[in-house]
This record gives structure tokens, C-alpha cells and sequence, in this order.
């Protein structure tokens, strides 16, 4: 019979034991290090997934806008003219300023630029069918009125479409508001308050000449596209003139975008130079209105049809949270994003633009967040598809 030592019959010794624990110990140390730094690499994939979809979906949906931008406006008479224009569900068109006076132009894109914090872009387009018809005014036109006798039988202008009532001549307002009457063999267009008519009411002090002004029909109300883009809060905002989107507060399109961009690029030709029905050419990158015509005013209508293009730029900011070692900083990223830094096209001088990507409100510091910013030159080809003068 075999016996087993009496120091053998009491199960591990105490040095045994305290080596199993401190191995078990660097085990589960090790086994948590490598969870929480797969579950940190998986948050900073996600969030860096996020932040391509986001800022995607943000620069295809104002790329897309800009694409439109100036249908139906595109007639030198309207294009740029400051525009009287009342809304019953709270769309206001852009401002913006001709010398020193504040204006609101009818124009493809219309920025408001607020240096490093994030800009507001409107983009303006008709729907006519028609190619957008005119009619030219028969008789004087006094603040407010309500008809407009025209040239010739108003075929093609239906009720409730969207008009432009402008004068030939530049320098005098222009007036929106929609087509009231239903009557297609009349020489005369209806722009009474009615209930349905939103865009008929306010007090409008233009007035037009006879024979000196034009009635232009931009198409259906409900797909009329004036869209204006902003950022608030980290989110991607739009307000419109669209059935389902309008109202005096904007929708929420996407979020964790933290700035958008925009800059004007004109076509500074001058006189005889500038042809522009033979095309445009962008050589000069500006956020602000320039005098692009050599008048002397900077933002006249002239200077609006020396837009040839708009160079735009989304920064989106990733979900992920990066946090810092404790007592630390955070150094995900310690420079604001610059944008608009290249040569586009080459040979035309960049203007950089610093990106405000701290969002007001948001506890933690804009350094702990990881952003991409996007960016995209859209042609202005409806700006080109102009009529003669």
C-alpha cells in the first residue's frame, strides 16, 4: 500500500496558490485590455462610418440643388433683381447686400457667409414645363395690384402657378406671386389673396410700366425648388417651399455634420470680354458678393450673372467620443479643419476657409471627436442656358 506524504494531503501551499492568482489576475488584466481596445477600434470604425455616410448624404443632397440652381432664373431681366416676395407658411428669401443696401435676389445660389462658423446656402430653380413662358405688360401696374394685363392670351400660365412680374430695365424691384384665375383665353393674369394662393399676400410697393415689364411663370407651386441649407446643433437643416417641407422651422436632414461651406466662383471677364451665351469660366473663388462686372457695386444683377459655378464643403463629425487618459486633453484632433485649400480648377487661386467645428452646447470638447470634411465644385449650367438680352 502506497501512502501519500502528509505535506502532499493538504491540497496547494500558500506560495501555489498566490502564483495561480497573480497569473489569473494578468490573464483577466489582459484578457479586458484586449476587449476594451477591440470595442474602442470597433466604435472608432462605426463612428467613422457614420461620419462618411453623413457627410455623403449631406454634400450629394446640396451638390444636387446646385445642379438645378437657376431654372427658370436664368433670363438676365430676372436674374439677380432684388424680389418682393411673401410667404403665408414663413419662407423668406435670402438676403444679402448691393453696395450698402440689403437686397433679397433671385439667383441660383445665394450665400450667407459667417467666416469660420457655418455658412447658409439657398439654391433657387423653377419647374415650368414650358421653358418658362413670358408675357410682356399692356398697361401700368400700381403698388399692389392684384392684375396684370399682358400681350397676348395667358396659354400656359395655370392657376396657382409661381410669377415673376419684372421690369426689362435694371434697377427696379421685382415681384413673386402666384397665378390666381383659371381662365385660359384671357389677356389679363389674377394675382387676388386667395385662400390657396400662399404666396399673394404681404404689401408689395413695386410698380411696373406698361410695355416695360414681363410676366415670367416658373411652374407649379407645389414643385417649385427654394431651398435653403444650414447647420444647427451638429444637424444638416432644410427649409423650403415644398408642400411637405414648409414651414417657418426647418427639417432635420442629417446629423453630425458640423459645418457647411460655400464660395461664389465668378467669371470676372468685363465688357465685350464677357460672352457668356459662348460659356463661363470660374477666375475668381469669393464667399462674398464682388463687383464681377467692373460697375463699381459690388452684388448688382449684373454681378449675380457672373456666377458660373459654387464650390461647396460638408464637415461631418464621427459619434465616437475619443477619451483621453485621465488628467489629459484630448488630442483626437488639435486643428480645426481647413477647407477649400486646392486649386480648383488649376491655375485659379484657392481661398481657404478655417472650419468653427465646436458645436454650441455640446459638453465635450470639439478635440475629442475625429472630422472629415467633403467638398465638390458644381457647374452652374443653367447659368450658361441664358437667353440673349
Amino acid at each position: 500500500m502506497i501512502r501519500t506524504p502528509a505535506s502532499r494531503r493538504h491540497g496547494f501551499s500558500l506560495v501555489e496558490l498566490m502564483v495561480s492568482v497573480v497569473i489569473g489576475l494578468l490573464a483577466l488584466l489582459f484578457a479586458l485590455r484586449m476587449v476594451g481596445g477591440a470595442e474602442q477600434t470597433r466604435r472608432s470604425a462605426l463612428g467613422g462610418s457614420d461620419e462618411m455616410q453623413n457627410g455623403m448624404v449631406a454634400l450629394f443632397s446640396l451638390g444636387n440643388d446646385a445642379r438645378s440652381a437657376g431654372y427658370g432664373l436664368n433670363d438676365p431681366i430676372i436674374a439677380g433683381c432684388n424680389t418682393q416676395f411673401s410667404d403665408t407658411k414663413g419662407y423668406q428669401l435670402a438676403p444679402a447686400t448691393r453696395g450698402t443696401t440689403d437686397v433679397t435676389p433671385l439667383a441660383p445660389v445665394v450665400i450667407e457667409a459667417h467666416g469660420a462658423n457655418p455658412d447658409r446656402v439657398t439654391f433657387y430653380a423653377g419647374t415650368s414645363i414650358g421653358g418658362t413662358p413670358t408675357l410682356r405688360l399692356t398697361s401700368d401696374a400700381a403698388a399692389g395690384a392684384t392684375q396684370f394685363d399682358v400681350d397676348r392670351i395667358v396659354y400656359g400660365f395655370n392657376q396657382g402657378d409661381v410669377l415673376v412680374v419684372a421690369p426689362e430695365q435694371p434697377g427696379g424691384d421685382c415681384l413673386l406671386v402666384q397665378r390666381s384665375d383659371s381662365d385660359p383665353t384671357a389677356t389679363r393674369v389674377t394675382v387676388a389673396a386667395d385662400a390657396g394662393m400662399r404666396f399673394n399676400g404681404g404689401t408689395p410697393t413695386a410698380t411696373f410700366k406698361g410695355y416695360a415689364a414681363r410676366v415670367f411663370d416658373l411652374g407649379p407651386v407645389g414643385s417649385l425648388a427654394f431651398r435653403s441649407w444650414s447647420v444647427a446643433d451638429g444637424y444638416l437643416q432644410l427649409q423650403a417651399t415644398g408642400p411637405d417641407d414648409a414651414s417657418a422651422q426647418p427639417s432635420t436632414v442629417a446629423e453630425d455634420i458640423v459645418s457647411i461651406k460655400a464660395q461664389y466662383g465668378f467669371d470676372t471677364r468685363t465688357g465685350s470680354a464677357f460672352q457668356p451665351q459662348n460659356g463661363l469660366q470660374v477666375n475668381q473663388w469669393s464667399a462674398a458678393m464682388i463687383d464681377a462686372d467692373g460697375s463699381g457695386t459690388a452684388g448688382d444683377a449684373a454681378d449675380w450673372q457672373h456666377i458660373a459655378a459654387v464650390r461647396l464643403a460638408v464637415v461631418a463629425r464621427s459619434k465616437a467620443v475619443e477619451r483621453p487618459a485621465a488628467g489629459a486633453a484630448c488630442t483626437t484632433t488639435t486643428a480645426q479643419p481647413v477647407v477649400f485649400a486646392d486649386a480648383a480648377p488649376v491655375g485659379v487661386a484657392a481661398v481657404p476657409t478655417t472650419v468653427n467645428v465646436a458645436v454650441t452646447g455640446d459638453p465635450v470638447d470639439w478635440r475629442c471627436y475625429r472630422y472629415r470634411a467633403f467638398e465638390t465644385v458644381v457647374t452652374l449650367r443653367n447659368a450658361g442656358w441664358r437667353p440673349n438680352p
